[in-house]
């Protein structure tokens, strides 16, 4: 089934059209697990597995698994991994660490109530209706599973303007720019009881990093241009350095934990 015909054939409210998703990840499928410093930063996905809890008898969803990067590194920690995505030049690349692929929208889910133990989806909220996507991974966790939101964030106030801009340039197809405090929200709303979150630090080349394959070289100047010229505040949140021939930021991810 492909993701046009999985989509309508669920005919939820609240589904957004995702076609400029599926291009821009289609576009960066390629280099995707190359295109940060973050996809296969080991520290950061120790510290995700960790929080995850993930046990030998659980069966793990993986939401917008993307080219399968996550489910990875649950690979032997978990009894069965299920990868859902919408883009299948990235979700084809996951295929050999998942037990059972779903072509589909996070939004409005092809999957039964109370299927699974521990749901995750790093770096994919951003791209979707959140709230409604957010409710679909606990409609499908089980009593006492988790679900575990990974997600890159602004500091908060004195930052979220002009990085906003930067993650509206690099990604155009996002449609939600958060702050930690906004995933601990998300998942209390959809009906988590425990939510705690945690921070992760991430040194990213910004040159690497905006050269994603999905966007043009006058929008990854204008980045450079906003750390150019960065508030002070903003420049001190993100310990901005201007080094040789490239500028680092320590971009903050949040890690939200709840308990369904």
């Amino acid at each position: 089934m492909n993701v046009e015909e999985n989509t309508k054939t669920m005919g939820r409210e609240a589904v957004l059209d995702s076609t400029d998703v599926v291009q821009h990840f289609t576009a960066r499928a390629g280099q995707y697990n190359r295109s940060s410093h973050w996809c296969t930063d080991p520290e950061m996905m120790q510290r995700t597995v960790e929080l995850a809890e993930p046990r030998p008898t659980d069966r793990m969803l993986d939401v917008a698994c993307g080219t399968g990067l996550v489910s990875a590194a649950f690979r032997g920690k978990v009894a069965e991994i299920v990868g859902l995505d919408l883009t299948p030049a990235m979700a084809s690349q996951a295929l050999p660490v998942l037990d059972q692929l779903v072509l589909g929208s996070a939004e409005s889910m092809p999957l039964d109530d109370d299927q699974f133990d521990l749901t995750i989806c790093r770096q994919g909220v951003q791209f979707m209706n959140a709230e409604r996507a957010i409710q679909e991974m606990v409609r499908v966790t089980r009593t006492g599973g988790r679900v575990v939101i990974v997600s890159l964030c602004a500091y908060g106030a004195e930052d979220k303007e002009e990085y906003f801009e930067i993650l509206r340039l690099r990604n155009p197809a996002r449609r939600n720019f958060f702050v930690p405090d906004d995933l601990e929200r998300l998942l209390r709303e959809a009906g988590c009881a425990k939510v705690t979150v945690h921070r992760h630090l991430s040194e990213e080349d910004v040159d690497v990093w905006s050269g994603n394959g999905a966007i043009t070289e006058a929008k990854r100047e204008r980045i450079r241009e906003i750390y150019r010229d960065g508030s002070p505040e903003f420049l001190r949140l993100h310990q901005v350095q201007y080094l040789e021939d490239r500028i680092v930021d320590r971009m903050l991810f949040a890690i939200a934990v709840g308990t369904v």
